[in-house]
């Protein structure tokens, strides 16, 4: 069993949380069509269904907020925040936003035309949606190793880059007018992107004058995968490797619910002074002024000191520890998930853990709402539910290669025993296994579907 990890703060203010009956989850369940994004919150005992804005902020945060300034335009929280983001990141001109999706709005609304097809290692639900919701074509182009849930493959989310300079050579660079690449590779099990694999990506896209944007919402976590991964980093702090990382590309969107640790806000930085131009106008129809971005300034002040917590190397070494605490007890308890532990989350192999549910039943989706049903745990299912799309071709059905469970945590919220408890209640739901039956739709909305979908079980 992994060592749990000291954590590296004490607890200042605390949150009851209770568990419901066996009786009340299952009632529950069927109000909520069995999609555990439509349960309520005060019926969850231990919550993994995200890690983007559940975290817990520190008491420097709280303090920040005090400091907010609310004026409409030019805002003393803007400026502290344009300090931060140009120190860790270097980029020369950012719009804050309410949060990562509406970065990524913003961006495939400037740059995006119909037709158009934008390469990454793995597209995650918001940025493949906002692509699709343009006309575009997200493509994932992430290395063989990734589909392999048993491979100690350092970097997992690694770009492959036969793969993407073959792609672009056959749809041509003048049909791509941004490439990117996401760190951590979330829908691939939250694996890390070694910096020798930014550097070729970044070559690549340069060689055919294609702009490198980065979704960076994780960026902190995999830049201490570097560090303790990569030959040649160990000696680099988790900053020095930041620097070099945003250096390789021309932009990037974030999600600061994440390696920001704030309950709101996002990021879109870049160094394309016209693109900037663009993509200010966009902001003011879309989330309101550059220097607010739909975003109160407290939320700005919280988020620039976030920003620099977010690189603390005591933190994200408990922060990664925690995350293999709990996979380690969980394969010790028989329940395969992927290799090696990422960052944010552990994701556990459904398809292996329920083999006699076919893709169309989803196996992801009926192991959260078991998960539930055991522990009134929720976690959030990375399968067929989220990713099987029509070919907009040929209208055959895709199916992810990857059927998960993901248990993302929060960040400085959840202690050992927690974390003891799903695994415990992964051991009982592995012992009834085989009696687990699948889930078919009642309802399903076109693009983004996990959400607001709607299920009944399979009898």
């Amino acid at each position: 069993m992994a060592a749990y990890p000291p954590e590296p703060f004490r607890i200042k203010m605390v949150e009851p949380i209770r568990q419901i009956s066996p009786e009340a989850r299952e009632k529950a369940l069927k109000n909520a069509g069995y999609n555990v994004f439509s349960l309520k919150a005060e019926d969850i005992f231990i919550d993994l269904l995200t890690d983007s804005g559940t975290g817990a902020m520190s008491h420097q945060q709280w303090a920040a907020m005090l400091s907010g300034d609310e004026s409409y335009a030019g805002a003393r929280s803007f400026y502290r925040l344009q300090t931060a983001v140009q120190e860790i990141f270097g980029f020369k001109y950012f719009v804050p936003a309410h949060q990562g999706r509406a970065a990524e709005n913003i961006l495939s609304a400037v740059l995006v035309k119909p037709g158009q097809f934008i390469p990454s290692n793995m597209h995650f639900d918001t940025t493949d949606a906002n692509i699709r919701a343009r006309g575009g074509r997200p493509i994932n182009l992430v290395i063989d190793e990734a589909f392999d849930p048993a491979n100690q493959h350092p970097f997992k989310g690694n770009m492959d880059i036969a793969k993407l300079k073959k792609f672009i050579l056959k749809t041509g660079p003048e049909n791509i007018p941004f490439g990117m690449l996401t760190i951590t590779n979330n829908a691939g099990g939250g694996q890390p992107v070694s910096l020798e694999n930014i550097k070729a990506v970044s070559d690549t896209y340069h060689e055919y004058n294609i702009p490198f944007y980065i979704d960076a919402a994780r960026y902190a976590e995999n830049a201490y995968f570097i560090k303790m991964r990569e030959p040649g980093f160990q000696n680099f702090s988790v900053k020095e490797i930041t620097r070099k990382i945003f250096s390789l590309v021309d932009g990037m969107t974030m999600s600061a619910k994440k390696d920001a640790i704030v309950n709101i806000g996002g990021l879109l930085c870049l160094n394309d002074e016209s693109v900037f131009q663009n993509i200010k106008n966009e902001l003011i129809l879309r989330e309101g002024f550059p220097t607010y971005g739909g975003l109160a300034g407290r939320d700005l002040d919280a988020m620039a000191v976030g920003l620099y917590e977010g690189l603390e190397e005591d933190y994200l070494e408990y922060r990664l520890g925690q995350t293999a605490y709990l996979a380690t007890g969980l394969n010790n308890s028989g329940i395969p998930t992927i290799q090696p532990p990422g960052g944010h989350a552990v994701y556990v192999d459904a398809a292996s853990v329920l083999p006699h549910i076919p893709q169309g039943e989803f196996p992801g989706q009926a192991l959260t709402v078991e998960l539930y049903r055991e522990g009134a745990i929720r976690g959030c299912e990375i399968g067929s539910v989220m990713f099987a799309l029509p070919d907009p071709d040929t209208g055959e059905m895709v199916y992810p290669k990857l059927e998960l469970l993901r248990l993302a945590i929060p960040r400085r919220t959840y202690t050992q025993s927690h974390m003891d408890f799903v695994i415990a209640s992964f051991a009982s739901i592995k012992e009834r296994a085989t009696l687990i039956r699948g889930y078919k739709f009642t309802y399903a909305p076109q693009l983004l579907r996990h959400f607001t979908a709607q299920f009944e079980p399979i009898k």
